[in-house]
């Protein structure tokens, strides 16, 4: 959530940040409101049960008819307190619930509009041109089947729509991908991770998923646990209640985790082979730091991603998300888009969000500074989403018989041809 300071001295910040995201301000006004009335019950919850205490300091010393008085004017008190909690209470609730709902500030320098009026900031590698090279580009789906390297047929069967098995070539091609990703990440300063796949409400709602989000999600009542859609969500939560010392930032962590999303809203959307599915598994990045350095570390994240997406040969662009796009908790969000040749166009293969202070104020993430403590700032990109890249290593780097040549950074761990197995 946002700082409440900066809604009594800056509305219009928040205003103008709304209205970047395409959303009414409304709620800028029913959150001074709800504040103004919040502030209020406080300070009479306070006054009345500062005249309850000072009545209570006052009857062992008096007498006769006067202590009678008092006594009677305790209990009128009594109710008074009682009634100024309950109103306190709700002020407080009705305030937090609608903070609950107010997205992190986008930042002015986040393109205004929808998920169509995102800005191309850089595009690396040209696209192969296929018709020069003699042959029709096949589709991930019959170059995993012609490759052994999964199989969408059994997963629907044993579990429904959107879900697969990855067999022979393809889990192969997913550890090696895990093990290149985990050691590029340990190389760059992250501790690898591999955190649970199962949080509490709390971990969820303070992420920011269980706002906007809340439709995609897996959630299990008798447990009352979700299961993540990001290891974003345990990596945040796993410092949540806790107060760091400003030497120690950043805190860099790089998880391997599986990742389940309902894909609401996604109905016959990416129905053929393994590109948006239910489950799949992911190396994501996350840091914890200062607010003053979340800026630069954005950038060393989007810088990360590039060179990963570099050292698997793949074109790609770069675009910077409109801020209509952004889910509740970034305030800018870099994603990194692959070619996927039969598609012809740019897909999103990984992200890179800069959440400032939002998760951290609903986590109670605190930094210790020689000024006192402060909210941290928590950042995350996506290194590999496992089915995702290998939908984009399969199209792009196909040869004519089927086979797929496998960029240098994984012929150690792959070998240079992925041969068709019949």
């Amino acid at each position: 959530m946002i700082d409440a300071k900066l809604l009594r001295e800056d509305p219009e910040s928040i205003r103008a940040a709304q209205r970047r995201r395409g959303l009414t301000a409304v709620i800028v006004d029913q959150l001074i409101e709800a504040d103004e009335r919040r502030r209020t019950s406080i300070a009479a919850y306070e006054a009345v049960r500062g005249e309850q205490k000072n009545l209570g300091k006052l009857i062992p010393k008096a007498q006769g008819e006067e202590k009678q008085a008092l006594l009677a004017k305790t209990k009128e008190l009594a109710g008074a307190v009682k009634a100024a909690d309950v109103e306190q209470g709700e002020a407080a609730t009705v305030f937090d619930t609608l903070m609950k709902t107010l997205p992190n500030l986008a930042a002015p320098a986040a393109p205004v509009g929808g998920e169509d009026d995102f800005v191309v900031l850089d595009t690396v590698g040209t696209p192969r041109d296929f018709a020069a090279e003699g042959f029709e580009p096949r589709d991930h789906l019959e170059l995993g089947q012609i490759l052994g390297a999964f199989d969408t047929e059994r997963g629907a069967k044993v579990s429904g729509a959107r879900f697969y098995y990855l067999t022979g070539a393809g889990a192969r091609l997913e550890l090696a991908l895990t093990q290149l990703a985990m050691s590029k990440a340990s190389e760059w300063g992250f501790t690898p991770m591999i955190p649970p796949a199962l949080v509490k409400p709390r971990a969820m709602e303070g992420t920011g998923f269980l706002g906007q989000a809340a439709d995609d999600v897996y959630y299990l009542p008798k447990d009352d646990l979700y299961l993540v859609g990001t290891s974003e969500v345990p990596l945040a939560a796993y410092h949540s209640d806790e107060i760091l010392d400003a030497d120690t930032l950043p805190r860099s962590y790089a998880a391997f985790s599986p990742c389940f999303r309902r894909e609401a809203g996604s109905y016959g959307k990416d129905t053929r082979g393994i590109f948006r599915v239910h489950w799949f598994d992911k190396v994501e990045m996350f840091i914890y730091t200062t607010l003053e350095d979340a800026a630069a570390t954005h950038e060393r994240l989007l810088a990360f991603e590039r060179e990963w997406l570099d050292l698997l040969e793949l074109p790609y662009r770069v675009i910077d998300v409109a801020a209509g796009d952004l889910g509740l908790s970034a305030i800018r969000k870099f994603d990194c888009e692959a070619w996927i040749p039969t598609q012809g166009k740019y897909r999103e293969v990984s992200s890179a969000s800069n959440c400032t202070q939002f998760q951290s104020r609903r986590l109670d993430i605190r930094v210790r500074t020689a000024e006192g403590t402060v909210p941290a700032a928590t950042l995350n990109g996506t290194l590999c989403a496992m089915t995702r890249t290998i939908v984009a290593l399969l199209e792009n780097h196909q040869q004519a018989d089927g086979s797929v040549r496998m960029p240098a950074a994984l012929v150690p761990l792959m070998g240079e041809i992925l041969e068709p197995i019949a």
